[in-house]
């Protein structure tokens, strides 16, 4: 069998995908150009595969459709929309997840970009580096609200974190259901308008989806408090980027953190112009140990799916 891999950080842990699939005859490809492939060069690299554990990559019906043998997708993470999943199951691809492998190391970050805007630690280094003493004023997160929108693996990580340094936690999920969790830290399920109308942090933690996309616009926007700060470590997708732009220009909202874009990397995005914004190359999941379970899970599930072994 004939099998790629696509993630560009898999081969820093990949030593621990091959003692998985050392007892199987396969033909491994992997990506070593440093870059996520496109759909033209997805669309020849599967053509002949019969699995593939994926990234981000897109994995659209034009692929699946083009790609005979293929039998499983393996994504290396958590979030399926680059995968068409409608057209793998009319094709009876199998598709599986590595869930929760990367959720502390996402939910970490977004609570690291909660104190980055609250105390304006990356300008106040930068002002030392180039020979100034520039101080900003900035807030504690002690006792102010963190509204988390979406209660995954990832979204329930950040809540307990932020319940953790003293912050008042609320939320919204309309398919969560595990109440102990809630009451285990204390928080509060609302409406989404609530949720955005009364957090001073707002942390997205969805995937995109005909209900997600562009959720944060220029009316939900508008209904956030002006103190407030959003952070989105999820998908780009999620937010659109014209009126959050307009939003922040405006001081509508006080500032936005992003580890996402809708095109990665994002050119000359006029957001980037912003002092009140920030974004980071999707670094959410880059750590040693997410690395490490990302590559476990995703090979251990190729192989369940491909020879039905654990």
């Amino acid at each position: 069998m004939k099998i790629l891999i696509t993630p560009r950080s898999f081969s820093r842990s990949k030593e621990l995908a091959l003692e998985i699939l050392k007892d199987y005859d396969l033909d491994i490809i992997e990506n070593t150009t440093g870059k996520t492939f496109d759909e033209e060069q997805m669309n020849s690299l599967c053509s002949d595969v019969d699995g593939v554990i994926v990234g981000i990559d897109p994995m659209t019906e034009r692929v699946l459709g083009n790609a005979k043998n293929l039998k499983a997708i393996s994504k290396y993470g958590a979030g399926l929309d680059n995968i068409d999943i409608d057209t793998a199951n009319k094709l009876g691809i199998k598709v599986e997840r590595a869930v929760g492998t990367n959720a502390v190391s996402v939910a970490e970050l977004a609570i690291g970009l909660f104190f980055e805007l609250s105390r304006k630690i990356s300008a106040s280094a930068a002002s030392v580096k180039n020979g100034g003493w520039d101080r900003f004023i900035g807030c504690e997160l002690t006792g102010k609200t963190a509204g988390i929108i979406g209660l995954g693996a990832i979204g329930r990580k950040a809540a307990s974190m932020a319940a953790g340094i003293g912050m008042k936690v609320i939320a919204y999920d309309p398919y969560f259901k595990d109440d102990s969790f809630l009451k285990e830290y204390d928080i509060q399920m609302k409406p989404l308008d609530k949720v955005l109308r009364q957090g001073d942090y707002i942390s997205l933690h969805v995937p995109v989806t005909e209900e997600t996309s562009n959720m944060i616009n220029r009316e939900t926007l508008k209904v956030m408090k002006k103190t407030a700060f959003l952070i989105n470590t999820s998908r780009g997708g999620l937010a659109d980027e014209d009126m959050l732009y307009q939003a922040l220009a405006d001081g509508e909202i006080a500032g936005a953190a992003q580890d996402v874009f809708s095109k990665e990397p994002p050119g000359e995005h006029k957001l980037l112009g912003l002092q009140n914004f920030i974004l980071t190359p999707h670094i959410g999941a880059y750590t040693k140990e997410a690395n490490q379970r990302m590559v476990v899970q995703s090979t251990k599930n190729l192989v369940n799916m491909l020879f039905g072994d654990e």
